[in-house]
């Protein structure tokens, strides 16, 4: 018997049917071992020696391995292809060896880029040994990531309460997101006037030309700085005459884009399917593992977890055949397309993500997929098929237009494009950040020496007010581009640092948009005043080129660690006797412009409002940052950051902004800024009803309105209708509900609580009463999978508070956050019950029928039998142990 070792359930189901009965393949379920979440799982002091800790699931899974592998013929390690895959490879071998299971059993290291039976055999027929430099690139990087984690955090955390963790690239993909908004609000608008002439020609066609050059003064885009120049150039205009100097047609050719490496995927799936990173990835790495094909588990793509352009020569040759098929043979070009990357420390070992079959068509896998999958199989097919297309032929028009009025002259131009022969475009063009493209826009005929008339319009010359705009805040997409430019992270960590800055409360995403938070800012400003050669570009890519000199066998891991630690250890040491007054300090002044801004009034910005002597100071509470007085507790002025005197609603202690009387007692409702927000306030009483602003509500869009929705809550719905009880609707804590006799129960959304009705608040109520026991009724079925295999029972997916979850019995497992409820499977749901019961200690429903027999009567024998029945893909599921979570995001790996 030959044993497999390879990651995930599905793929070990999909590569056991290719291989037959003489191979056993077994799951890993992800990496086995890790760096225990405490101090001194990496020793600097003793040669970077590392410890490492195995979970109780990892170790029974461990365990089924290392029984297998007893008496074996042959082990086989196929984890993936990737540094991360050839880790997991090398903890498991050391963990048989430790166990002494292999003995004289020949060990195998296998890697694939397909899960396809062809690729899967031919890389059977081809094993090699660990690779031992690319574990030892793994190694330098883990360290690293753990020992920038918890060298650095501590010190973050007391010098800047309320901050968390700092990662290695983490913290620099977070400097990006606060460099760009820091820009944006450095920004200042510049005015610029655009002179544009609505023309027609001597056969009726119309044309539009922009200028170009007035009294021999060529006009850049910025030029016309003012209206009075505008007017005077659009006056003479109105008066000129226009003849045609020169038309020039120039014929350009377009190439297809290269395949798909894992940044550009995921930027496409960003900008045409709407997909955050990590949710691109997820659907990838089901195209990967397979899908159902007629009762075959077929792979669909190659490996999504890549750097290369470069496609298999057999490949190509597919492609060019579906190309010549499916859109004639005029779109296959002369020469097969080779490509090679142009991104910044980019490994080319393995190739572009493709379909493992071109003539998969996109149209016939549907059938077989979810919406999501079979949407990024159509752009991965798309992409690839187009990248292998002859190129797009268009003709470049420019027309020279010469006016002249009263003894002045002017130039004006017009440019227009025709496609000429679509090429890959007719099946595939890349989505644009921007609008900004004017291919489309064709122009008339037109022959030099021509004279031209403005047309019958109103405005047949336009003098146009533009302003500058600032940069665009980053998106996944384009942060994600810039990160591989500079040659920040790696393929398999986008995804990861992007989910990471959001968990940890340091960027929001609105509208797609990456907006740095409070927290985020003074993070990077304090990592910039304090560790800035860590946070620097430069230092972090040379880093990564480092370790990818490392997997290439050119570099001691160990030499890169020494030099890295010497320095960084010292860094710290510094830091240590820093005080957090110097700290605030420094981030007054970095910070400056966003903490303090510019008064209208063109007053100094750091001199309190209310006393008139204090000074205003970062402060740093328990509740996060604001702004406070130096005269503390003399004087209690406090507002929010970024907020100046001019533009605050008002202050705790300074003058609120009224928005109007109550028309019901009279009282001024007034809004004002707190150290936690903005609130509203009904009247000046000892204690006033006040209500802070929701999420969602900002303070520059209140009015009386709305202040006095919010100071009526909580509102009486009604009685509900079996108890007789009130039941009431507000907004809390933990965002809006409707309360019943104890029991609340949230809401959808803020704008429910003023709109709820009572049928709506009695099945809210019921639907919580159900989850937490009170109540009689379970939550509704949102699909019914059948009956559990082992167990008996039935299992169903369901909606709770929490998101969809899977339930059989008395056991809820909550779906992951990306799992679409409807693609659940049976094995996946047995998997995350099997899981939870095992977290919570409770004992699955067992079929009626076991229940007779006395648990005494079982033998030992017995037990084992069941146990290898067992399919592995029921052992365990597919999640990280506890420690291993804690102890990523504690050193916040990337």
């Amino acid at each position: 018997m030959n044993v497999v070792i390879v990651e995930s359930p599905a793929k070990a189901k999909t590569i056991n049917k290719y291989l037959g009965s003489d191979y056993l393949v077994l799951a890993s379920y992800g990496h086995v071992r890790d760096l225990p979440p405490k101090d001194g799982s990496v020793r600097p002091d003793e040669d970077f020696d590392m410890s490492w800790a195995v979970d109780s699931k990892s170790q029974k899974r461990l365990n089924e391995i290392a029984q297998a592998v007893k008496g074996a013929d042959r082990l086989v390690l196929a984890t993936d292809p990737d540094r991360e895959g050839e880790a997991i490879s090398w903890h498991v071998l050391q963990v048989l060896r430790d166990k002494k299971a292999l003995k004289d059993t020949p060990v195998e290291r296998v890697v694939f880029n397909a899960i396809t039976k062809s690729a899967i055999l031919e890389a059977m027929a081809n094993p090699r040994a660990i690779d031992e430099p690319l574990v030892e690139a793994y190694l330098a990087r883990r360290a690293l990531d753990y020992l920038v984690g918890f060298t650095l955090s501590p010190v973050l955390w007391r010098k800047l309460p309320g901050a968390r963790s700092a990662g290695r690239v983490q913290s620099v993909a977070l400097r990006l997101i606060c460099d760009r908004e820091a820009e944006i609000e450095r920004f200042v608008a510049q005015e610029y006037w655009s002179i544009l002439a609505n023309l027609t020609t001597t056969k009726g066609d119309s044309v539009q030309a922009r200028l170009a050059e007035f009294d021999g003064k060529k006009i850049g885009r910025l030029d016309i700085a003012g209206e009075e120049e505008a007017t005077a150039i659009r006056t003479m205009l109105e008066g000129a005459a226009f003849k045609v100097v020169s038309v020039e047609s120039k014929p350009t050719k377009r190439n297809p884009y290269a395949p798909f490496t894992t940044s550009t995927l995921q930027q496409e799936a960003s900008r045409k399917l709407g997909f955050a990173a990590a949710r691109t990835m997820q659907v990838a790495q089901r195209l990967y593992e397979g899908a159902n094909l007629g009762g075959e588990t077929v792979g669909l793509i190659t490996y999504m977890r890549t750097d290369g352009v470069q496609i298999a020569g057999e490949a190509i040759g597919a492609a060019r055949s579906v190309i010549a098929r499916e859109f004639g043979e005029q779109y296959v070009p002369e020469k097969p397309r080779h490509y090679s990357t142009k991104a910044k420390n980019a490994q080319e070992a393995h190739e572009a993500i493709r379909p493992t079959d071109m003539s998969r068509l996109p149209k016939d896998m549907r059938r077989f997929l979810d919406d999501d999958q079979a949407r990024l199989y159509e752009l991965v097919w798309k992409r690839t098929i187009a990248s292998q297309m002859e190129s797009a032929t268009i003709e470049r028009t420019t027309v020279d237009i010469d006016a002249t009025s009263g003894g002045k002259n002017a130039q004006l131009r017009a440019t227009g494009s025709v496609i000429r022969f679509d090429g890959f475009l007719t099946l595939y063009q890349e989505g644009r950040d921007d609008d900004d493209d004017d291919e489309s826009r064709r122009l008339p005929p037109m022959d030099a020496g021509e004279t031209l008339m403005p047309q019958k319009i109103e405005k047949a010359i336009e003098a146009n007010q533009h302003f500058t705009e600032p940069p665009p805040r980053f998106t996944e997409a384009t942060l994600v581009k810039k990160m591989e430019e500079l040659g920040i992270g790696r393929p398999s960590t986008y995804a990861s640092t992007l989910q990471t800055l959001r968990d940890r409360d340091y960027v929001v995403l609105d509208k797609k948009r990456l907006i740095p938070d409070d927290k985020g800012r003074l993070v990077t400003a304090f990592l910039e005043s304090f560790f800035n050669r860590y946070v620097e570009y430069d230092f972090t890519a040379d880093l990564e080129e480092k370790l990818d000199r490392i997997s290439a066998n050119e570099l001691n891991w160990k030499d890169v660690l020494r030099d890295f630690w010497r320095d960084f250890s010292a860094t710290v040491e510094d830091i240590k006797d820093l005080r957090v007054s110097q700290v605030i300090d420094a981030l007054n002044e970095i910070l400056a412009s966003h903490i303090f801004p510019p008064s209208e009034s063109g007053g100094d910005p750091r001199v309190c409002p209310v006393c008139g002597n204090g000074q205003l100071s970062l402060k740093i509470g328990r509740y996060g940052s604001f702004v406070g007085c130096s005269n503390y507790p003399e004087c209690r002025y406090t507002r929010q950051l970024g907020v100046s005197g001019d533009d605050e609603a008002g202050t705790a202690t300074d003058g609120p902004k009224v928005l109007g009387q109550d028309p019901e007692t009279g009282l001024d409702v007034s809004l004002r800024t707190g150290r936690f927000g903005p609130y509203v306030q009904l009247g000046e009483e000892e204690k006033p009803k006040r209500s802070s602003l929701p999420k969602g509500w900002s303070a520059e869009a209140m009015d009386l309105e709305k202040a006095l929705r919010l100071l009526s809550l909580p509102r009486e719905v009604g009685l509900h209708p079996e108890t007789g009880k009130p039941i009431s609707a507000g907004i809390g804590r933990y965002g809006p509900f409707v309360l019943h006799d104890g029991t609340y129960a949230n809401l959808d959304s803020v704008d429910e609580v003023f709109e709820v009705g009572i049928n709506r608040a009695v099945d809210a109520i019921a639907q919580k009463a159900a989850k937490s026991g009170r109540g009689r009724a379970a939550a509704a079925a949102l699909k019914e999978l059948g009956e559990h295999p082992d167990l008996g029972g039935p299992i169903t997916v369901r909606d709770g508070r929490y998101g969809p979850y899977v339930n059989h019995g008395k056991i809820n497992a909550t779906l992951p956050r990306d799992m679409d409820p409807a693609s659940v499977t049976v094995d996946q749901a047995v998997e995350m019950i099997a899981a939870k019961a095992e977290k919570s200690g409770k004992k699955p429903a067992a079929k009626k029928a076991a229940t007779k027999k006395p648990a005494a009567k079982k033998s030992a024998a017995k037990s084992k039998s069941t146990d290898a029945k067992k399919p592995a893909a029921k052992k365990a599921p597919a999640k990280k142990s506890t420690s291993a979570s804690k102890a990523k995001a504690k050193t916040n790996n990337e």
